[in-house]
């Protein structure tokens, strides 16, 4: 079977006097938004493309379905089909979710305190059934603090417009009231009788706060705030006091913030600080003081403390540190927790009010690891929370915690019912040197038998954007490739904010390609190390993450066996210059902004996967994305990989499968998200000809 074909229908671009030719720009529709929400207006000859690629990239897969088939049970069997989450208590009911083995979604439960009375009031398998549709995006389940209603939004396309719904619990009754086009967040006043949400505007973008009233429709709902700076979109959360409602508007790198008071009979926002370039913040309120979490005076943050009656009188409450992260923090009555990450590693701490003594919460053997704290109840005053623990090599625990008198007890592990013993594995930290000479850190996980002599395939994986940190988590499915002699090594690179927010401000705007080198910095080491040969790597990446395989390809491809690239951000050139698409606005901060400023152009041209495309052989690519994604559109794989297959002088393998009914995150449900991860992992080890 010959590789698909689309067809070429060339157009010429100029901007700031370059002229830039693309013979594929015709598969992108004007109207694009409308067909993540309408499937039938998508160009016939578009789909008809999309589903040749996917009958292509089917009879790849055809001769692995019996690996694909014992990777699905063998990943399936790490994880315990019927388990449950730790209780959450309120005043009168203990909350907790449940999954079973046969379900693909979650149950909500719960049950009055001091009774053994249990209360389904979220079944989501039957809920699916309900609606009768294939997507099944859950987006936010929220119960009022009266424990009367259940208001839940979702999703049924992919396309990440939510309609919420709400429930009367006791009744078991939906009303029928439903709101369109949110993002999907709800939120309840104290008093029960409204919810807050965001709408989207007709380019996907959150810029509006509506408070609606239970009981009325739409149409009524009272606009609370909205957002006129392009850039920004918005969102609304309470305080830890109950004393106020926080609306945040900004982008990635700032934002500003306004109060509403709880007493909504005067609706009334009041800016609390007025946004700066690259300065954000976030509050919080407890015991008339806000508490602020910002980078203003603090390179790698800060929490500040003012008092609400002279607000710009702060003070620093938690002090910066250097080239550390000051990060997440929880306000308790006699208690303050919050949460460090110095090279790529968190750690926790909580200040003792009485005698502001701070001390580390840690009581695990493992360096490398991803730590996390929550509350085990809504009673501020309460010692007990939760703490989470996990590592490459360890499987989740989460412990009950008393800050007081430091006991702690293990009240769920996470079990691996088809074994697993973490002595079989390594897991090492070691720093690659970038071109200027910073130490890029890699964590790598391998299994103790596979050699370390350069014959071992590696997977490196990275990402890189919005400061946004590759973490120290547990992965139970990566251990089908670990346990088959593939390291797994994630590449802690610049863009992200691992090592502090230089680390990302070092990695974003005109500074980019420091990301891509340093991965590049990365796989060498470790082809230096002999962890790995060149030919022998394969590259992983997701999204932004996806801009890196695709920027890394195109300089470095010899190192590569093969790249598997989700839902990329390949044509970003094209789309930074579209200011209609959704996210385009709100990133400039983060790539800048190529129509406006012609250094800004130059720059992104240069490095833009699709655009530097070369006549030169590519490693085996697998390249996926879903027709719904409205982060990264379609078009843009699309129109890479037909560009790809006209440029590569190579006959390796290269593969485009759309899911046809998903968004962003791909397929929903247990069984489809495993079958999704069997598509990758089949590849890799097809190509790294390894035996199932």
């Amino acid at each position: 079977m010959k590789a698909p074909k689309l067809r070429k229908s060339k157009k010429i671009y100029s901007y700031h006097g370059y002229n830039i030719i693309d013979n594929y720009s015709w598969v992108h529709q004007n109207n694009i938004l409308d067909v993540l929400t309408n499937p039938n207006l998508l160009d016939k000859e578009v789909k008809s493309y999309l589903q040749e690629e996917n009958k292509f990239a089917a009879r790849f897969f055809s001769s692995e379905k019996k690996t694909k088939t014992k990777l699905f049970n063998e990943i399936k069997g790490r994880i315990k089909l019927a388990d449950q989450s730790v209780p959450y208590k309120d005043a009168n009911y203990t909350y907790w979710t449940k999954t079973t083995k046969k379900g693909n979604y979650s149950i909500k439960l719960r049950k009055k305190n001091n009774s053994n009375q249990n209360e389904v009031i979220w079944n989501g398998d039957k809920e699916k059934k309900k609606f009768n549709s294939s997507y099944f995006g859950i987006g936010t389940i929220n119960v009022s603090y009266n424990n009367k209603y259940l208001a839940y939004s979702l999703d049924l396309k992919g396309s990440e417009y939510y309609d919420i719904r709400l429930r009367d619990i006791n009744k078991n009754q939906d009303s029928k009231e439903v709101i369109k086009d949110t993002t999907g967040s709800i939120l309840f006043s104290y008093d029960s009788k409204y919810f807050f949400y965001s709408k989207l505007d007709t380019n996907h973008r959150p810029k509006e706060i509506y408070l609606h009233k239970i009981g009325t429709s739409q149409n009524k709902d009272i606009l609370i705030y909205k957002e006129n700076f392009q850039r920004f979109s918005v969102s609304i959360e309470t305080t830890s006091d109950k004393k106020f409602y926080i609306i945040n508007s900004g982008d990635h790198s700032t934002n500003k913030c306004y109060l509403l008071n709880v007493n909504l009979k005067i609706i009334k926002t009041s800016l609390f600080y007025d946004y700066k370039e690259n300065i954000t913040y976030s509050l919080d309120s407890w015991n008339n003081n806000f508490y602020i979490h910002t980078n203003y005076n603090a390179k790698d943050f800060k929490i500040s403390i003012s008092p609400h009656a002279k607000k710009n009188l702060s003070k620093d409450f938690i002090k910066p540190k250097r080239d550390t992260i000051i990060g997440s923090f929880l306000i308790l009555e006699n208690w303050f927790l919050w949460k460090e990450t110095k090279n790529a590693n968190s750690k926790i701490f909580v200040l003792d009010k009485k005698s502001e003594r701070i001390e580390e919460i840690n009581f695990f053997d493992e360096k490398i690891k991803s730590v996390s704290f929550s509350t085990y109840e809504k009673n501020k005053k309460t010692n007990l929370i939760y703490i989470s623990f996990s590592s490459p090599k360890n499987p989740s625990k989460i412990f009950l915690y008393n800050i007081k008198n430091k006991k702690k007890k293990i009240v769920k592990k996470q079990l691996i019912p088809s074994g697993f013993n973490e002595n079989d594995y390594v897991v090492e930290r070691i720093y690659a040197e970038s071109k200027d000479k910073k130490k890029i850190p890699i964590t790598i996980i391998r299994h103790v038998n596979t050699k370390l002599n350069g014959s071992s395939k590696l997977l490196l994986y990275g990402y890189g954007s919005y400061g946004s940190s590759v973490g120290n988590s547990f992965s139970s499915a990566k251990f089908s490739l670990i346990n088959r002699g593939i390291i797994w090594a994630n590449a802690h690179i610049r863009g992200g904010m691992e090592c502090g927010m230089s680390w990302w401000k070092n990695g974003k705007m005109l500074k980019k390609k420091n990301t891509f080198n340093d991965y590049i910095s990365c796989a060498e080491h470790l082809i230096k190390k002999q962890y790995t040969s060149s030919k022998k790597i394969i590259g992983m990446g997701g999204s932004a993450g996806g801009l890196l395989m695709g920027a890394v390809l195109n300089q470095k491809p010899k190192i590569f066996l093969a790249a598997i690239l989700a839902v990329p951000f390949v044509d970003s050139l094209t789309t930074n210059l579209n200011h209609s698409l959704p996210l385009t606005v709100g990133e400039f901060k983060e790539f800048g902004n190529a129509k406006k400023y012609k250094k800004h152009f130059e720059y992104i041209k240069s490095y833009a996967p699709y655009n530097n495309i070369k006549r030169q052989n590519y490693p085996h690519i697998f390249v996926t994305t879903s027709l719904f994604d409205n982060r990264v559109l379609f078009d843009e794989p699309l129109k890479y990989v037909a560009k790809l297959r006209d440029f590569k002088k190579d006959k390796n393998v290269l593969l485009l499968k759309t899911e046809m009914e998903g968004g962003h995150g791909g397929k929903t449900g247990r069984d489809s998200s495993i079958d999704e991860i069997t598509f990758d992992y089949s590849f890799i080890l097809k190509i790294s000809k390894i035996k199932f």
